[in-house]
């Protein structure tokens, strides 16, 4: 009808992509994007043409000049508009179409946060420094929250709103840690479910050395020196 105007349907999920000198990569994660579902690239300060990459395969580009895993997560957060928010690495080492059963989940009501356990495929996917971390972290982890979790991947799904009720402060590695100890804390349902990890695309920024992990591991174990935050259970139950 002339002179009415109609806003166009809701992204049905907002997948968060930091990004920092991913152009190798990007296609082939951007094309393994659901179809109905944003990605949102975020920038993270980077010299190739990964924001132009992005752009041509219709992903949404947040810059965040802040350099940090953390603060391109969060600001992929606050630029997300969807129910329903995911988070994927973007060097290619980790499929985002897996997360549609990860968003039922959540949808139906069975879980709060889910999170990829990473299983690698192919040699040198996961190297030996970098899976030895995560494993030490996973029990520190266990012993703080009671939650029986083996990976603190970077793949996992949950609603936007809950998330940020969490008040996520960290900007570094320790961002994909602090919102799983938060929302344990807040009460929140968290499952795990195995996804094939592949060898990423490029040099690994965090991971990739034995220093890279050190500092990921010590930013992770000072969010689990953190004291309970008083946070709101805001996971359960919310639709």
């Amino acid at each position: 009808m002339r002179g009415v105007t109609t806003s166009p349907p809701p992204r049905d999920v907002d997948v968060v992509l930091p990004c920092l000198d991913e152009a190798e990569a990007l296609p082939w994660v951007l094309e393994r994007i659901p179809p109905g579902w944003r990605a949102l690239v975020v920038d993270n300060g980077s010299t190739d043409d990964s924001a132009r990459i992005a752009r041509a395969f219709g992903a949404t580009v947040v810059h965040e000049p802040r350099r940090g895993f953390g603060a391109a997560c969060h600001a992929g957060l606050t630029a997300a508009t969807a129910d329903v928010v995911c988070f994927c690495d973007c060097d290619a080492s980790l499929d985002p179409s897996l997360l549609v059963p990860f968003v039922r989940e959540v949808r139906d009501g069975h879980a709060d946060l889910v999170l990829g356990r990473r299983r690698p495929r192919g040699r040198g996917a996961w190297p030996a420094h970098a899976r030895a971390g995560n494993l030490v972290l996973a029990r520190m982890l266990r012993r703080r929250t009671g939650l029986r979790l083996h990976d603190l991947g970077p793949l996992r799904a949950a609603r936007r709103e809950p998330l940020l009720a969490l008040g996520l402060t960290d900007r570094r590695s320790g961002y994909p840690l602090q919102m799983v100890v938060r929302a344990a804390d807040a009460g929140w349902r968290v499952t795990e479910h195995d996804v094939p990890y592949l060898p990423r695309t490029g040099a690994s920024k965090v991971t990739g050395t034995w220093r890279g992990t050190w500092h990921a591991v010590r930013d992770m174990r000072r969010v689990l020196d953190e004291p309970p935050a008083g946070i709101p259970a805001g996971g359960r139950g919310v639709r």
